[in-house]
């Protein structure tokens, strides 16, 4: 693993930490915290799975979702099996 050297800096009235390209984040917002000998660590949070699923279905039609609760509402009963 290779050491970098990079720059602290203010941003407004927070401090920044400029990350190199190599190092690039694939997300927009992370943990950070500081370990008992003092070391900070930066951890990418992935998004929820969630809050993608909530946005997608903002965009469906209201008419679209009702179809979908009535093709739910018209399916058979669950059958009962013996357990395996």
């Amino acid at each position: 693993m290779n050491t970098l050297i990079t720059r602290v800096f203010m941003s407004g009235n927070s401090q920044a930490v400029r990350i190199p390209a190599e190092l690039r984040l694939d997300a927009d917002r992370v943990e950070i915290f500081r370990t008992a000998s003092g070391d900070l660590v930066i951890h990418p949070l992935i998004e929820q799975r969630g809050d993608a699923l909530l946005r997608a279905i903002e965009g469906f039609a209201d008419d679209f979702v009702a179809a979908l609760e009535d093709d739910r509402a018209a399916a058979p009963p669950m059958q009962d099996r013996e357990a395996l």
